[in-house]
């Protein structure tokens, strides 16, 4: 799957751009302060761990690889697949296509081939299918879940540095001196709060909830085209079902590029016949 950057530099240039702000008027040291991030940090963790199971904890460092990942799926590739097959299927039988099976590198899709080619009936196939997107949906809402409650959880936890901040410094009014490095500290649990919620935690959960979207999307068009390939549609009545769940803006680049392909792969079989 392809790389994308961009969710980095949105974090690199966030940061960027509060680093400078601080610099720009006062001492970025002040902004320093490791009670005040354990407190906001590991307290929201802390609660992460009460509000979710050890498995689904231990899934992170895989969920935030997929924050890299480009979030569209390649879906030329795909229409790309069903023309071919469909063209295989009429002309040599839907037995045919049993060969191409484990040339496909999407689980979903060789599920719904592999039952294709053992003769099952199209209810069936949708329901199983159905049952396995449900499934695959519910796998990656988890880490939209976890990040999504982090974010609720950091600015909490926040505020819980402050007011832990402004009761000692309460209980130092003995000293005027010390009311303004005080409040100062107090309030820096609130700033980390807002900072990781909004830069990190809550960003993230989006990235991963665009991502999910875009798969979901992608396995309803792998039901229907294993259902249209099953019934003996037409290629071009394939493509169209097909080209009906993309974008506007993208549609007419992915088809030319995913008829383009077919038509090159039939020629290749035609002449290697």
């Amino acid at each position: 799957m392809k790389k994308n950057i961009v969710p980095i530099i949105g974090m690199i240039l966030g940061v960027g751009l509060i680093v400078w702000s601080i610099t720009s008027s006062g001492d970025i040291s002040s902004f320093v302060d490791a009670p005040s991030l354990v407190i906001t940090l590991g307290g929201s963790f802390s609660a992460i761990l009460i509000s979710f199971p050890l498995k689904s904890i231990k899934t992170l460092p895989s969920i935030l690889k997929t924050i890299v990942l480009d979030p569209n799926p390649d879906y030329a590739k795909l229409i790309e697949s069903f023309i071919a097959l469909s063209r295989k299927a009429r002309s040599e039988g839907i037995l045919a296509i049993e060969a191409d099976i484990e040339d496909q590198d999407n689980e979903l899709m060789i599920s719904g081939l592999q039952m294709v080619v053992d003769g099952l009936e199209p209810e069936v196939i949708r329901d199983i299918m159905e049952i396995t997107t449900e499934n695959i949906e519910k796998r990656h809402s988890i880490g939209q879940d976890i990040f999504l409650k982090w974010g609720e959880m950091a600015p909490a936890y926040g505020m819980i540095g402050t007011l832990i901040g402004l009761v000692i410094m309460l209980g130092e009014l003995n000293d005027p001196s010390t009311i303004g490095v005080g409040m100062a500290t107090a309030l820096i649990t609130t700033f980390y709060g807002s900072f990781l919620a909004n830069l990190v935690f809550l960003p993230i959960a989006s990235n991963l909830k665009m991502q999910t979207t875009e798969e979901m999307k992608f396995c309803e068009m792998i039901v229907e085209g294993v259902l249209s390939l099953q019934a003996g549609e037409n290629p071009r009545v394939i493509e169209q079902k097909l080209k009906s769940y993309l974008p506007f803006e993208s549609k007419e680049e992915v088809i030319k590029s995913a008829m383009k392909a077919a038509d090159k792969l039939q020629k290749e079989e035609e002449n290697y016949g």
